[in-house]
């Protein structure tokens, strides 16, 4: 019997202790056209699809929820339930478009069904035409999910950033490994005295980090209107950037991609916060950044493999480079603190307590009142070439990620062949400019490869 890990039981204990949220993950793909005639269309994909045996199964839950559920095979399966097919007035723009997709994926998945829509929408300007896939949260986490709708691309999976960072990893674990081999035994004696010194200050890493995120997640942060309860609404907005211009900034300043999205979003925010009337200081946007925990090797499990970190970004910096060296020094600090490996063990650990004890417990906690944090921002490598469906090219992947625990708005960025894109999903009612939000972050970007230009660096 395949079930649930605790993590993945999380989302779906989440959603139920708030009717306002819905904890499916959307990707949003436009592609050129001219469209496929529907009838071919829905067979390529169908053949696709059913070949995730994820999306042929649904969710069966013990009495009492004296275990987590499982997943088994629908016996009812019907994909017309599953793929639906809609039009914007024509000729849509971007903005019509994701008005369609906040008003879909604000609407919860059917539990009595696999756990999973596909949406083609038609109407786009300049004949093109998008793909919505949204997904449960509890199948699986941003990069497993990007793997399995890579794969219904013409080619299959084929080479994704994920791979590269794996491949990367791999090759540092390995060089590290194979320079400790020796046949002499003395070495051996020696190599397992500083295991176990090893093994003594990972325990004494992870218990920092653990107070570490226990002290954020009880710290109020400033009092902020991006926190509090959630509508049944949603607004979502998405910018691209150039990977280069990313790139140049990485090159000139010695940080990473990730560096540098982070810092796009601490000005744009720092902007909104001013735009309502808040001064930005030190504590007014602690950010949940989740980490992937998945292997090379389980890019193509379906479920959730990740730790956390919990960095403030500094809206209370005024410039965009001063932003962009405190947000690295702050992640190097967060990740060498043993933020990660603490997450890492609670998420281990909660799979060895009763499932009815840890459900009662994500379900308290989630109804509870927060001001520990502010944001999320989850970064996705996607794939590195441009995918074709049909016979035809995607041009851009939108992320959708939802919101939950009172957070107000939540951004994930992907990477996808030459761009790096940002998505975000807010409340309805508390973020009316999220357009701005998201310009805000490209604005930063540019700004950031500009006046690395004229410096002449």
């Amino acid at each position: 019997m395949d079930r649930l890990s605790r993590l993945d039981a999380g989302f779906l204990e989440a959603e139920d202790s708030d009717r306002h949220v819905s904890l499916a993950i959307g990707a949003l793909s436009v592609i050129a056209g001219p469209m496929p005639s529907y009838e071919s269309l829905i067979a390529g994909l169908t053949e696709r699809i059913l070949s995730v045996s994820r999306f042929r199964q649904v969710l069966r839950g013990h009495p009492m929820d004296l275990a987590a559920p499982d997943w088994v095979d629908d016996p009812e399966f019907d994909i017309s339930h599953h793929l639906r097919h809609s039009a914007l007035p024509s000729p849509g723009d971007d903005a019509d478009l994701f008005r369609f997709a906040a008003e879909t994926m604000e609407q919860r998945l059917d539990r009595e069904r696999p756990l999973w829509e596909c949406w083609i929408i038609e109407g786009l300007a300049e004949g093109r035409w998008a793909i919505l896939m949204k997904i449960h949260h509890c199948i699986a986490d941003g990069i497993a999910t990007m793997h399995m709708l890579s794969g219904l691309s013409d080619g299959g999976v084929e080479d994704t950033f994920a791979n590269r960072i794996h491949a990367s990893r791999q090759v540092s674990e390995r060089r590290r490994s194979t320079s400790r081999l020796s046949l002499n035994p003395l070495s051996w004696l020696g190599a397992t005295w500083r295991a176990a010194g090893t093994a003594t200050g990972a325990a004494t890493l992870a218990a920092e980090g653990a107070v570490e995120i226990t002290s954020g997640l009880l710290r109020q942060a400033s009092p902020s209107p991006l926190v509090g309860p959630l509508t049944g609404l949603r607004r979502y907005s998405a910018v691209r950037v150039p990977l280069a211009d990313t790139e140049k900034v990485c090159s000139v300043h010695g940080v990473t991609v990730n560096d540098v999205a982070l810092a796009a979003i601490t000005n744009s925010f720092r902007e909104g916060l001013i735009r309502r009337g808040i001064t930005p200081r030190r504590n007014s946007l602690p950010t949940l950044v989740p980490v992937s925990m998945r292997s090379g090797q389980a890019l193509n499990a379906t479920d959730n493999r990740v730790s956390m970190l919990l960095p403030y970004l500094p809206v209370e910096k005024t410039g965009p480079v001063e932003q962009l060296r405190t947000v690295h020094n702050r992640l190097s600090r967060a990740k060498r603190s043993g933020q990660r490996e603490a997450s890492s063990i609670f998420v281990a650990a909660m799979n060895v307590v009763p499932f009815p004890l840890t459900a009662w417990a994500v379900r308290a906690l989630t109804r509870l009142p927060q001001r520990g944090v502010v944001t999320l921002a989850t970064n996705v490598p996607g794939p590195r070439r441009r995918m074709r469906i049909m016979g035809r090219e995607v041009l851009c992947v939108y992320p959708i990620p939802p919101i939950a625990v009172q957070l107000r708005t939540v951004i994930a960025i992907l990477s996808y062949a030459d761009d790096l894109v940002f998505g975000i999903t807010a409340d309805y009612d508390a973020a009316p400019d999220v357009d701005e939000l998201t310009q805000g972050i490209a604005d930063t970007v540019m700004r950031l490869a500009v006046e690395d230009t004229r410096a002449g660096r």
